[in-house]
């Protein structure tokens, strides 16, 4: 959560050592709202923005309100430094420039590939650059290995404000630090739940909400709900309860009675779990379930109308998704500090589910596509299972014959040792001790 001062602060910095500089890679969706978000706020600007299609770029300024004689094509990182110098924003269609620009502060991943997310942060860090990724696809796979190379890199790896994780994590840590018992978080779902949605059948709706069919229903087919839990249970330490989570229909009102331990009336096996819920007043929030026993405390809570206790929903009611990113990048300046970073050791797993029957031979899809669906365990029962994680699912091999509903494993396919994700997460697995079939 931005500090009371944060706004002074950045415009006392940009007095000081001029404006927080960012790097965008990626002018899509989200992109395009950061660069207009950034060119509302104090004491920051966009320095470059990296974009396969240049003209989606300079769109993007354009609509920030920048003229379009202050956009400028760059071919490297000396032309990139030259614009930022004179005041002007640099479009480029080469990653490598916008990594080793030495004008550039920090840098926003907004282009939505693990593989290439994975390279690309890679590369940022060893140019001493914090990194911002709104990839949680490539830090559920290999997050921890992120980190520790900004780590040794002396520069921030975090995840994104804005985004349900993130935004999640605010609540936990305010909870955390009042000593409250933590028995539950998540957030609401935002799309109905239907596990065999595809592409086609989406095609209207995605048009109509400016869209992408595939990844509108990488949220409706649950994808994108269980990578977003996996990425909280891994940054503290809560897990998915049951395989699946439950995702109860539970409104923002029965939130506290029904995401508590089955002793007391609720569903759970156990505290400190990670689930969502699609019932009515959840979504767009994010909640906290908290516990306290403490006569005192409880009479407080009561009082001031949070429930009826002993347990407590902590809600959030907004996440502002890309409008938000920019204070991830401006904290990672001025504090040195992640608002979001996974622990030294994965705790959930997001894998990979099939939705249809799948044959010898295939190549698979992308998240959101025909194939597959992400599904949220714990990390110890998807490595009993041999479960092949959701962000290696993409152009994996099909070996094995596999039905809908079948998980995937390393048993049944293969996945595309090419990529360098496959590669570090396969290094991740060995030093864990799990054995891998069809490891190289």
């Amino acid at each position: 959560m931005a500090h009371p001062q944060f706004a002074a602060e950045l415009l006392q910095r940009a007095e000081q050592q001029g404006p927080i500089t960012i790097g965008l890679a990626g002018a899509g969706q989200m992109g395009t709202d950061i660069v207009v978000q950034v060119a509302l706020m104090p004491g920051m600007r966009i320095g470059a923005i990296s974009e396969v299609r240049p003209q989606a770029a300079i769109d993007a300024a354009l609509l920030a309100g920048h003229d379009r004689s202050d956009i400028v094509q760059a071919g490297n990182a000396a032309a990139i430094d030259r614009a930022i110098e004179a005041g002007k924003i640099a479009v480029t269609e080469d990653l490598h420039a916008l990594a080793s620009a030495g004008r550039i502060d920090v840098i926003i991943d907004a282009t939505g590939n693990p593989n290439i997310g994975t390279l690309f942060a890679l590369e940022v860090m060893k140019n001493g650059k914090h990194i911002v990724m709104l990839n949680v696809e490539a830090d559920i796979t290999i997050g921890r290995f992120l980190k520790e190379e900004a780590r040794k890199a002396g520069v921030v790896y975090t995840g994104a404000a804005g985004d349900e994780p993130a935004c999640t994590l605010e609540i936990i840590g305010f909870a955390r630090s009042l000593g409250f018992n933590i028995i539950a978080a998540g957030k609401g779902k935002n799309n109905p739940l239907k596990i065999d949605a595809m592409p086609a059948d989406y095609e209207k709706e995605a048009a109509e909400r400016n869209m992408n069919a595939r990844m509108l229903v990488e949220f409706v087919d649950g994808s994108k709900t269980a990578i977003e839990m996996v990425a909280i249970a891994n940054a503290t330490g809560l897990v998915p309860d049951v395989p699946g989570m439950h995702g109860p229909t539970a409104t923002l009102e029965e939130l506290a009675g029904v995401l508590c331990p089955r002793e007391d009336g609720g569903v759970l096996h156990r505290k400190g779990v990670v689930d969502y819920s699609i019932g009515k007043g959840v979504a767009p929030g994010v909640f906290c379930i908290i516990e306290t026993r403490h006569p005192r405390v409880l009479e407080r809570m009561i009082d001031l109308k949070v429930g009826k206790g002993p347990y407590f929903t902590i809600f959030r009611p907004y996440h502002l998704t890309s409008l938000e990113v920019p204070l991830s990048a401006a904290r990672a300046v001025v504090y040195k500090r992640a608002d979001m970073e996974p622990l030294d050791h994965p705790v959930a797993e997001a894998v990979a589910v099939a939705k249809s029957e799948l044959a010898p031979g295939q190549l698979l899809g992308m998240i959101g596509e025909n194939d597959y669906r992400g599904f949220a365990m714990t990390w110890e029962d998807a490595r009993a299972r041999g479960a092949l994680p959701l962000g290696l699912a993409e152009r994996a091999k099909v070996v094995k014959p596999v039905k809908t509903g079948d998980f995937l494993t390393y048993e049944n396919c293969v996945p595309d040792d090419s990529m360098v994700i496959t590669q570090i997460r396969r290094r991740l697995d060995q030093s864990d001790g799990r054995f891998v079939t069809n490891a190289a």
